[in-house]
């Protein structure tokens, strides 16, 4: 009987152990955050809020798969809200209506969309080159390169948004069952590519210890730079989405959601240290931080109150990534 009872809290802690560094607890909060705060939230249950949810949620998983495969290699991409806004004006200058580059050619938009995409990957491949050329901080330069281009997308425009965007544009963004396609398109090269190609160990391989990596002849250099031109090309199909959904081109696009962006991909438990993530991983914290701000929106909390729960919710994401490192250090 003793020994029955003292078999028992061992057992409670194994299983608290299990799920504390299982993959999917941030689905199980999620899950019973709903059931908690779900019945007494007006509305939450509508499938209206459930569409918007859905259609708020796709851009922000776009360019969190990005900054994930840079959290992977050991980095950290701050530049992907400056993209998003660089991306989002300069394709609006081509497609604009009124006096773009292209207006009224059929060419705007396969253009529009061709020159953000292209201008995403560039502006990443600034980012790596800086970072494996220069041995510069990631920190340091993709914080450095936001401030550029997000004051060089504000001086091009002078301030202004840039409307009258073609409506075969706009219904990129606007049509949830396009941006889900284009979404999901990504998101399966995403988990292709890290869990079934060798450009995918060589991400994890770097993230783990980068001089090992190199010592075993995986091209270092070439796999950051990779990961950086990734995360800005995500962060251009993220510009394409909310262009579309705006229907307007913006300078100051994305400048509220680098918070979200980088706490929803570590709540979703990759690692700041490099090393670990998963696309599914970035999902379910995507998922965690939306329902967490549909929920304080439709209870008409302030905007600063979302920010604060927001924050401490990501710096309790930050803290179980530093006990989960702790642990699995001492276990191995």
């Amino acid at each position: 009987m003793i020994a029955q009872t003292a078999a028992q809290p061992t057992s409670f802690r194994r299983i608290l152990h299990a799920g504390f560094l299982s993959e999917y607890l941030v689905l199980w909060l999620s899950v019973a955050y709903i059931a908690a705060i779900g019945p007494f939230t007006p509305g939450f249950f509508s499938a209206g809020n459930f569409a918007n949810i859905l259609i708020t949620l796709l851009p922000l998983f776009v360019v969190a798969l990005g900054q994930t495969v840079v959290l992977i290699t050991g980095g950290i991409d701050l530049s992907v809200t400056s993209i998003m806004a660089l991306a989002s004006v300069t394709g609006a200058m081509v497609m604009n209506g009124d006096n773009g580059w292209l207006a009224g050619s059929p060419l705007a938009v396969p253009s529009g969309v061709a020159l953000m995409l292209t201008l995403g990957a560039f502006v990443g491949l600034l980012n790596g080159a800086a970072i494996t050329r220069f041995r510069m901080p990631p920190f340091i330069v993709t914080l450095t390169g936001m401030m550029f281009f997000s004051g060089f997308a504000i001086w091009l425009t002078k301030s202004n948004r840039i409307g009258n965007l073609p409506a075969s544009f706009n219904a990129l963004g606007g049509n949830i069952w396009i941006s889900f396609t284009i979404t999901l398109a990504l998101a399966g090269f995403a988990q292709l590519m890290l869990g079934r190609s060798v450009l995918g160990r060589w991400l994890y391989a770097v993230g783990h210890n980068a001089k090992a990596s190199h010592i075993s002849g995986v091209p270092v250099n070439g796999i950051v730079i990779t990961a950086y031109v990734f995360s800005g090309f995500c962060a251009a199909v993220a510009s394409v989405l909310y262009t579309g959904q705006g229907e307007t081109g913006s300078p100051v696009l994305g400048q509220r959601i680098l918070l979200d962006i980088i706490g929803a991909t570590v709540i979703g438990g990759t690692s700041l240290f490099g090393g670990k993530g998963k696309i599914v991983w970035t999902l379910f914290g995507v998922l965690f931080l939306k329902v967490i701000d549909n929920t304080l929106n439709l209870n008409s909390f302030s905007d600063f109150t979302i920010t604060m729960v927001k924050g401490g919710v990501i710096l309790f994401a930050a803290l179980m990534d530093a006990l989960r490192n702790r642990i699995l250090v001492r276990g191995s």
